[in-house]
């Protein structure tokens, strides 16, 4: 891992929401950032930060970020790095007009992920989409400024997944997800839809797991992505669980494979330099587990910091002809905070960030 002399500063837009203190709590002790101003809506903006939320994840925030003032949405910002956690409609305004202003945006929002010049980045999957900052540059004539996207969080597992099976073609994919209640944010779904329930509809989801892996997947040709050719379909269910999105994907090749080779793939992926070296990469992006009982939401979300993919339950898909297997990411770690945080952290070692 690279060294720094000194912390970039740092912004966090929605400061006060879930997504927001998941960013907070990752960034505390960070080697390369530090977060020197929170942003949040009006109803927050003035008071310490300590009033203005409603802290909803284990412990407390610290001390100092406690402390700080809660800036507008208007505020002048000085951080050269600004991770969004705005919802989308907010986002598309706010997200653009501070990357002309020269900011770094990496966000979590979904307004820009389908913009041409957009990257969604999952760093271990398509670094090379970074590129596409330079793109935003020469096109807007934007100096210092960027928008880089992290994808939706139940995308995020499968296109880990998916990422070092590419070279066998991947023609086809069925996807099933069982999400997590912190994915609708807090505060969430209501107690009398989720207990005891699963809700098999969650609005938009679906949409976005059936086209962003094709973006993501695909493969950067100078100032464009030519997207995966690949039919995808998803059902999106939401289910009593409070973290870890699991999924069920069905998947088939151009070409036969074997199981041994799948296993193989998974197991010796790494991602491209550097970023197995970056602060938040986890030392393996695909964990492999044997035991037929796995992956597990309680068990599995955690496994890397909750920044890996934990796959299970290999073995051969007769309808689709191919293979079927279940993947769970931590959705508001991997599949939010802490993907835009390591995207962030890749834009600075090859160079956006000065």
């Amino acid at each position: 891992m690279a060294v720094r002399q000194k912390q970039i500063d740092v912004a966090v837009l929605g400061a006060t929401g879930a997504v927001g203190q998941r960013f907070i709590q990752l960034l505390e002790g960070h080697p390369w950032f530090r977060v020197t101003e929170l942003i949040a809506s009006e109803r927050s903006a003035g008071q310490r930060y300590g009033q203005a939320t409603r802290w909803v994840l284990p412990g407390n925030p610290p001390p100092h970020i406690a402390d700080c003032e809660v800036l507008p949405l208007d505020a002048d910002v000085q951080s050269p790095i600004v991770f969004s956690a705005l919802p989308s409609d907010i986002a598309k305004t706010i997200e653009w007009r501070l990357a002309e202003q020269g900011h770094m945006i990496c966000s979590n929002a979904s307004a820009y992920r389908m913009h041409e010049d957009v990257p969604i980045l999952l760093p271990e999957a398509n670094a090379e989409h970074a590129a596409l900052i330079g793109v935003q540059r020469r096109k807007y004539d934007w100096s210092t400024g960027g928008v880089a996207t992290n994808s939706n969080c139940t995308t995020a597992p499968v296109v880990m997944a998916f990422a070092p099976l590419r070279p066998f073609g991947i023609e086809a994919a069925q996807v099933v997800s069982m999400q997590a209640i912190s994915g609708a944010g807090y505060p969430g779904v209501s107690a009398l839809d989720i207990t005891e329930n699963v809700v098999p509809y969650i609005g938009g989801e679906e949409g976005k797991v059936e086209t962003e892996p094709r973006k993501m997947l695909g493969a950067l040709d100078g100032e464009q992505i030519h997207w995966l050719d690949c039919v995808m379909s998803a059902t999106c269910t939401r289910v009593p669980v409070i973290d870890g999105h699991l999924v069920s994907v069905s998947v088939r090749f151009a070409e036969d494979v074997t199981e041994a080779q799948i296993l193989e793939a998974w197991q010796s992926f790494r991602g491209p330099d550097p970023v197995p070296g970056l602060p938040t990469a986890p030392e393996q992006p695909v964990v492999v587990r044997s035991e037929p009982d796995r992956p597990q939401p309680r068990r599995d979300r955690d496994t890397g910091g909750g920044m890996a993919t934990v796959v299970g339950r290999l073995r051969p898909d007769p309808v689709i002809g191919g293979w079927k297997f279940l993947a769970i990411a931590h959705n508001t770690v991997r599949g939010a905070a802490g993907c835009s945080i390591l995207n962030a952290e890749l834009l600075v070692e090859t160079g956006y960030l000065g």
